[in-house]
């Protein structure tokens, strides 16, 4: 899965943060930009997300409805594989990601990595 631009990681916080499917026009009105957008470009950006897999995308009539593929949390996992994929020395990128954690991170990773080993 290929990252996102500026304006397409705006859709995607539309569409993660909302539970029904929404059309162009929906979009459109939720997003907070700096610039009036013009519904084509909108439309554009959504087909995009959906040709990467980011949104789904269903028939409504005449229309598309969109929701969005996988959570926040599922893409932002999928992108760190990529990351840790494409590195060439998986150990090596860890822990240079383990030293720059905060204490918090630490913590957290900690946890989530002893309940997956006590399942």
């Amino acid at each position: 899965m290929r990252g996102l631009g500026e304006l397409e990681a705006r859709v995607m916080d539309v569409l993660w943060s909302v539970t029904q499917p929404l059309r162009v026009r929906d979009v459109l009105q939720r997003l907070d930009t700096e610039r009036p957008l013009a519904y084509t470009t909108v439309m554009t950006v959504l087909d995009n997300l959906h040709g990467k897999g980011y949104a789904r995308r269903q028939r409504a009539g005449r229309a598309y409805e969109y929701t969005a593929a996988e959570s926040r949390e599922e893409v932002g996992a999928r992108l760190l594989r990529e990351v840790l994929e494409a590195s060439g020395d998986t150990e090596q990128v860890l822990l240079h990601f383990a030293r720059s954690a905060t204490p918090e991170e630490s913590d957290i990773l900690r946890r989530a990595l002893r309940r997956d080993r006590s399942r």
